[in-house]
């Protein structure tokens, strides 16, 4: 066999392997992260890490825009948040809905994670494809540790949202008595409007929140 031939079936040899193992290469990693986005829904941990440690990418998505991180948010795993933040998961990553780890951190209600986002500089101030924040959500929902974890971190107190809506005026809204009076205490003005120029106690009688509508009505 001559050196040429030689070369010229190597070089066919090498055509044809070199896509046959890049696809291989692609087949791997959309099953690492498969198994990954699987394993963080689970709350399988154990199996979060080991996929990591194979090269599965941490801030993978799946269809809705979710990372693992997202997933431990929404539903309060705290081991599994720690880690994928020390792992140097993105903070600020959201889902194709604009809801980020700390937004479902606020709905969720979960302190520690919240305290472990904000150590991480998580956005205060990004907002959803409704224009939500994670203040309104943390407000309107009641979870009053996060919320002061918010107002620590430097979101103003009195901060107008969309529609003109405050945090007081959401937690007005739902009837979130503690919070309220948390808020209060923090300076929140209860004689902003909001653009239909409704006060926070407006919108407590309105919509039937008489415990705050009662707090808001002293003083």
């Amino acid at each position: 066999m001559t050196r040429t031939l030689r070369c010229t079936l190597l070089a066919l040899a090498l055509s044809m392997t070199l896509p046959c193992a890049a696809a291989h290469a692609e087949q791997d990693a959309y099953t690492l992260k498969e198994r990954l986005l699987g394993a963080a829904r689970d709350g399988d941990q154990t199996a979060v890490t080991r996929l990591l440690d194979e090269g599965a990418a941490i801030d993978s998505r799946n269809r809705i825009g979710d990372t693992p991180l997202i997933s431990a948010c929404k539903k309060g795993l705290t081991p599994l948040a720690r880690m994928l933040i020390e792992r140097g998961a993105n903070v600020s990553q959201a889902d194709v809905q604009g809801i980020t780890p700390l937004m479902a951190t606020a709905f969720d209600g979960n302190d520690e994670i919240a305290a472990l986002l904000l150590a991480h500089h998580a956005d205060v101030t990004a907002t959803d494809r409704v224009g939500k924040t994670a203040m309104e959500y943390a407000a309107g929902r009641g979870h009053t540790a996060v919320v002061k974890r918010l107002l620590d971190a430097g979101v103003d107190v009195n901060a107008a949202y969309r529609n003109h809506l405050t945090a007081l005026m959401w937690a007005a809204g739902y009837d979130q008595e503690e919070t309220a009076s948390m808020l209060l205490a923090r300076g929140a003005k209860r004689d902003l409007r909001d653009d239909r120029g409704m006060t926070a106690k407006d919108i407590a009688e309105r919509t039937g929140s008489a415990r705050v509508a009662s707090l808001l009505s002293k003083g």
